[in-house]
């Protein structure tokens, strides 16, 4: 499984310490501001309760004795102005309770269609609450213990807590005064309203900030890690004609400085290396050129002079191919040490590659006539390039596509061109290259698996030089990822014009 890379991990690790914090500090502020408000709420209805003194029975008088029409009407009114007060626009938010010290119905809450469920919360919240106790002072004198009024009792401290019933949560305070009970309920519909606007607030508000922290994370990161982007493509550049490359240190961060002045290092001690060697190949097949030309002029000479059909006659012939063999070598690996210098002269003219591809057919007819040859090109594919070096390409896949063939087997040749570029595609019949394989195939001097290539000549140098002259012209040659049982090479060049009928061949 592939990891996402740094920069993104980077984004995403202070996004999530950063929701974290978020969510927590969101979470945290909005429990404050709702205990908050329930904590103004209940101070509220404190005072409220207080408030209803005036409103109660004397103490010691019956309830029964006082007007039925007045005490109702107080209560009404003392409801009203708790609606006033808690500022809201509903007809009853309010629902109140009150009972006398024997736990009688003094009055009650009937407008709202819960208020019968809110009453009994507010009659149960009454019954919770113990009667209020004596204060505490010195009994009195004998001679007077029995004259006076009874001792005045404490009210007991309001009791507040949080009811729900089936369609709304009610804030309740109650408690019991000497002569009577009062318990008040708070609708806390707009509570819950203001505290939903600021839930949705933190719940845009936070993916709004973390999206704000994750692009801040990505960018910081980017330009944290420019210098490793700036080595990145460096290293992508560092080929035989890219060892000069050095990356600046000027505007670099102190922590990437010592990174890049050994990597720089590395580039002089390769650039060094690199030039000595192919300095010397190139010296090398340079100095032997002349004496292998020497070499293969006198026996050829030589050649002339001998008996026909003699023993001598066929010696020289055997020493003779192998200086030809080795001038071959010789002048290939002097092609790749220009290559490697960025120094292969090309002589462009214009090639007729439909005019090479038929030269090549002819030669294939020759040496191999029993393969099946198959041709699907069009003809005049002219393009700018060094004729002889772009023969010396093909006779290579050519001559690759007939040693390696199966016996009985086939060549298949067709090309396929754009506005830009000429593709020529040669196939052949082979044993499946395995993987490994694949992957050196244009290494030079690689030759495969020696059970498979020892009966083949050959010195794993054709298919190296046939890609370097490509990449000299601007293209390119590849190995492509064909079906099993074959083997396709793709040579890619640029063209100067296309034009001409398709032509297609078969020949058994």
């Amino acid at each position: 499984m592939k990891l996402p890379s740094f920069r993104l991990r980077i984004a995403l690790l202070s996004a999530a310490l950063a929701g974290t914090t978020l969510v927590g500090f969101g979470a945290v502020s909005w429990f404050q501001i709702y205990n908050a408000k329930i904590s103004r709420l209940d101070a509220e209805l404190l005072n409220h309760l207080m408030r209803a003194t005036p409103n109660l029975p004397p103490r010691g008088e019956l309830p029964e004795i006082q007007g039925k029409e007045s005490r109702p009407s107080r209560w009404q009114f003392y409801e009203d102005s708790l609606s006033d007060a808690f500022g809201t626009n509903t007809k009853t938010p309010i629902a109140l309770l009150v009972l006398d010290a024997n736990g009688n119905i003094l009055y009650q809450s009937n407008s709202l269609p819960a208020d019968v469920e809110v009453n009994r919360l507010l009659l149960k919240r009454l019954q919770l609450i113990p009667l209020p106790s004596p204060p505490q002072r010195e009994p009195p004198p004998p001679s007077n213990r029995n004259v006076g009024p009874p001792p005045f009792l404490r009210p007991r401290p309001p009791k507040f807590v949080t009811e729900q019933t089936t369609k709304a949560a009610w804030r309740i305070g109650a408690t019991k005064f000497p002569n009577a009970q009062v318990a008040i309920a708070v609708n806390l519909q707009a509570v819950d309203q203001e505290m939903a606007t600021i839930r949705n607030i933190f719940l845009v508000s936070i993916p709004g900030s973390l999206l704000l922290v994750a692009i801040g994370a990505w960018l910081v990161s980017g330009g944290a890690l420019r210098p490793i982007h700036q080595l990145t493509g460096v290293i992508q550049q560092v080929t035989v004609k890219g060892l000069d490359q050095r990356i600046p240190i000027g505007t670099t961060d102190v922590e990437f400085v010592e990174l890049i002045q050994v990597f720089n290092l590395m580039l002089e001690r390769l650039e060094r290396s690199f030039t000595q060697a192919s300095r010397f190949s190139g010296d090398a097949a340079h100095e032997l050129k002349t004496p292998l030309t020497i070499l293969q002029g006198e026996l050829e000479r030589t050649l002339q002079q001998v008996d026909p059909g003699s023993e001598v006659q066929q010696r020289l012939s055997n020493l003779l191919d192998e200086v030809r063999r080795l001038s071959g070598i010789m002048r290939k690996l002097l092609l790749l040490s220009l290559a490697d210098a960025g120094k292969m002269s090309l002589y462009l003219v214009e090639v007729d590659m439909s005019e090479l591809l038929m030269q090549m057919l002819e030669d294939v007819e020759m040496l191999a006539p029993h393969l099946t040859v198959q041709t699907d090109f069009t003809d005049g594919l002219r393009l700018q390039g060094d004729r002889d070096l772009l023969i010396q390409v093909l006779q290579n896949l050519f001559s690759n596509a007939i040693k390696y063939n199966l016996p009985n087997g086939w060549i298949k040749i067709r090309t396929h061109q754009t506005q830009t570029t000429l593709h020529v595609i040669i196939a052949n019949a082979s044993k499946d290259i395995p993987a490994s394989e694949r992957l050196r195939i244009f290494d030079r001097f690689y030759r495969g698996d020696p059970a498979r290539t020892r009966k083949i000549e050959g010195i794993g140098l054709g298919l190296s030089l046939a890609r370097e002259i490509a990449r000299a012209h601007h293209g390119d040659l590849t190995l492509d990822s064909t079906a099993f049982g074959q083997t396709a090479f793709t040579l890619t060049l640029p063209i100067k014009e296309v034009g001409g009928e398709r032509r297609e061949k078969v020949r058994p």
